[in-house]
């Protein structure tokens, strides 16, 4: 009588074999081809690595690593930034800092060289990305644009209804890093201000020249309405960004128009905010002028890069939207 281990040990043998002669259905999962290969990182330009490593890229087998360099060297910083998403090695060779100090260097120009080195050393550790990133700054790669609503009681017709109008205007900014800055209120959308806003434009055009400073994240900005009574116009503003290093939004903490005397400016060309650097809000030096603090149309600008001007949301008529929230 054979014993239960034996009877036990032949129903696994033939379980065994029924199992290896079965066919199974296996699912193809090709990522499973990739277990256990190490990926080899992509040596960044102009590294001391005295391997040669053959780039397995169609495209960086033909283009050289100088022109590479030159092609991102005409970039801007935000461009930078998008073509860094491409691959490991457009990813290192971006992180040169080459390339953040010049945007850094032209973007707080007013500053001067030797300030910006301080500001590097004592805050940024040195790193010229980091102060890109981190540091308050305008952008000058589009415009500043506040859209501002208000409501307006029409003329009664019949005496049967008393109609109202959703009235929109805009404030339109545009910066330069040599401390100038453009200014323009209008009704005319983004699209159709953005093609003339610039030094070129004609008296017909409304567009008003002045002058900004730019002090940790506060800007000052003041210009000159010309006329028979002439008017200055100043701005007091606070940058912040809704992402890191975005500098997208600006407050508009106050609006004041004052008087000046026609001896103080000789034009519109004029540094004018040297000129009413250290007034008062209430003050003016033209009884004709008062000086007058707004409190209306104070909504923070946004900013609208050039390349989307056309397709911004600030285009939209007060019948689709009749209220914008920045943000």
């Amino acid at each position: 009588m054979a014993s239960d281990y034996t009877v036990k040990l032949a129903v696994e043998l033939e379980t065994a074999a029924r199992l290896r002669a079965s066919q199974f259905i296996f699912p193809q999962r090709p990522w499973l081809d990739l277990y256990g290969i190490n990926v080899r990182p992509v040596a960044p330009f102009g590294s001391a690595s005295s391997k040669q490593f053959v780039d397995p890229a169609l495209l960086h087998r033909v283009l050289p690593d100088e022109l590479l360099f030159e092609i991102f060297s005409r970039m801007s910083p935000y461009t930078l930034g998008r073509a860094t998403c491409v691959c490991r090695k457009w990813r290192y060779t971006i992180r040169n800092p080459v390339f953040w100090r010049n945007a850094c260097l032209k973007a707080w120009q007013v500053a001067g060289v030797v300030e910006n080195y301080k500001f590097l050393q004592l805050k940024y550790d040195g790193s010229w990305r980091k102060m890109w990133l981190l540091r308050p700054r305008i952008r000058t790669d589009g415009i500043y644009v506040s859209r501002n609503t208000y409501i307006r009681a029409g003329v009664a017709e019949w005496k049967i209804t008393n109609p109202v109008h959703i009235v929109c205007y805009y404030r339109y900014m545009r910066f330069y890093p040599s401390g100038r800055f453009l200014y323009k209120n209008s009704s005319q959308k983004v699209k159709d201000v953005a093609r003339y806003l610039n030094f070129r434009a004609s008296k017909a055009d409304c567009v008003f020249r002045g002058n900004y400073t730019l002090s940790e994240d506060k800007v000052e900005a003041a210009l000159l309405y010309p006329g028979t009574r002439p008017t200055v116009l100043r701005f007091r503003l606070r940058l912040r960004g809704t992402t890191q290093g975005a500098n997208n939004r600006m407050d508009l903490l106050a609006l004041v128009t004052s008087g000046v005397n026609d001896n103080e400016v000789n034009g519109p060309d004029e540094d004018v905010l040297g000129v009413v650097e250290g007034w008062q809000e209430d003050e003016t030096h033209n009884p004709d002028v008062p000086a007058i603090s707004h409190k209306r149309g104070l909504t923070p600008f946004v900013f609208v890069p050039f390349e989307e001007v056309e397709t911004s949301v600030l285009n939209l008529p007060v019948e689709r939207m009749d209220f914008y929230v920045p943000g």
